[in-house]
């Protein structure tokens, strides 16, 4: 029998010279006490040595998956002919076995026997000392790490959570920002808030306009109507709002351009989000929205801890306070959270909201479990249920009627 042993530096195989031996499961561990003792167990009959680090990273990963590498399958055929071959994984023995034909034996008694080769390791194999295994043992866990992060599914989500957390905090600070500055020049010209409510074509006017005497002189056809523009002239004419210098005016401005500046990055923040979710949750995306469903992976934490729940779990995700308190004062309890926000449950009568959130939790469900688990890139099972969905409520409100 042959023992594969996978190390830093590359691959060793074993030969077991005394195989009775292996049948005293319990007492192994005392032949490995000592190097001598162990060199009469097993001896060394070939060593592939990985010439890179990224030979050793390749042959990790594909080891930790259960499948072999194009040199580790040539290493096989050229020493093992003939051979039962020990390995530490049933799933690597059943690859092996499948492409070369080599019959493989996976138990406690091998795994007793790879923990003492493991233990004597740097006596059965000349050449390999602990000073060197140990900075080999250390680059390749680093290496495997940063591969492991760069390439994990599950790490994708994480980018449309931080992003979705980035456009919450974003869209705080905007209301904020704008408040400020229709507070700031409503004591300059206060009329102005009431003609143009839309905050990010407010500060533009207020930038482009600057004191309210210079509006009769200027165009405002690239921000406003031709209505509008004609109101805000006549308001300006009228105002009953304070003078203001132009210390005043400048920083006022100045934050305009803070709103402007916010809004454009909020713009291209969201078509970013828009492309992941698309990307990641095709399925989601296509049942509830980009937001909404970035929404309930932040809140589940990742996409993959999100397929686990039930859709009863879904629909309330975002109402847990309310939830307990429901239960603790035994009052009845909240019918949806998060999923309030997307639209079809917007679009629903408010006595028909707690059934199209049921309805619509249960299908999200299965479109979160397709998207973390399925191997498809399209939405057509989000298309399809929203379109389900969609029929049930128009059916449930022509049955209202």
């Amino acid at each position: 029998m042959l023992v594969l042993f996978e190390t830093p530096a590359g691959f060793a195989l074993f030969k077991v010279l005394d195989e009775g031996k292996l049948s005293k499961v319990e007492d192994l561990w005392k032949e490995f006490s000592s190097s001598d003792s162990a060199r009469k167990v097993v001896k060394l009959k070939a060593f592939d040595k990985f010439d890179n680090t990224a030979d050793a990273l390749e042959a990790a990963t594909k080891i930790i998956d259960g499948s072999t590498t194009k040199g580790l399958r040539k290493f096989l055929k050229a020493h093992c002919e003939g051979e039962n071959l020990a390995v530490a994984d049933s799933k690597l023995g059943n690859s092996i076995k499948e492409k070369l034909k080599i019959d493989c034996v996976h138990n406690n008694a091998v795994m007793e026997l790879m923990r003492g080769v493991r233990s004597q390791l740097t006596e059965l194999i000349a050449g390999l000392a602990n000073q060197d295994l140990a900075p080999m043992s250390l680059g390749l866990s680093h290496s495997l790490s940063r591969y492991k992060l760069k390439f994990s599914a599950d790490k994708v989500d994480t980018m449309i959570i931080q992003a979705i957390g980035l456009l919450d905090d974003l869209d705080k600070e905007l209301n904020t920002y704008a408040m400020r500055v229709k507070e700031w020049y409503g004591w300059h010209f206060p009329e102005l808030a009431k003609i143009v409510q839309d905050t990010i074509v407010y500060s533009k006017v207020v930038k482009f306009m600057g004191f309210r005497e210079n509006a009769t002189k200027l165009d405002f056809s690239e921000i406003l109507t031709e209505e509008v523009e004609a109101e805000v002239k006549e308001a300006a004419n009228i105002s009953m709002g304070t003078e203001v210098s132009e210390h005043d005016l400048a920083n006022v401005r100045q934050l305009c351009d803070q709103v402007l500046s916010l809004s454009e990055y909020r713009a291209q923040l969201y078509d970013y989000l828009k492309s992941r979710m698309n990307t990641v949750a095709p399925n989601l995306t296509a049942l509830v929205g980009e937001l909404v469903g970035a929404r309930l992976i932040a809140h589940g934490g990742s996409l993959m801890n999100l397929a686990k729940q039930p859709g009863s779990t879904v629909q309330i995700l975002g109402a847990e306070k309310a939830l307990f308190r429901a239960l603790k004062t035994k009052h009845a309890t909240p019918k949806y959270g998060l999923i309030y926000h997307a639209s079809l449950v917007g679009q629903a009568a408010p006595k028909m909201k707690g059934k199209i959130s049921r309805s619509l939790a249960a299908k999200a469900s299965l479109a979160i479990r397709c998207d973390a688990l399925g191997d498809g890139q399209d939405n057509s099972m989000g298309l399809e249920n929203r379109l389900k969905v969609h029929f049930k409520a128009s059916s449930i409100r022509v049955a209202s009627f």
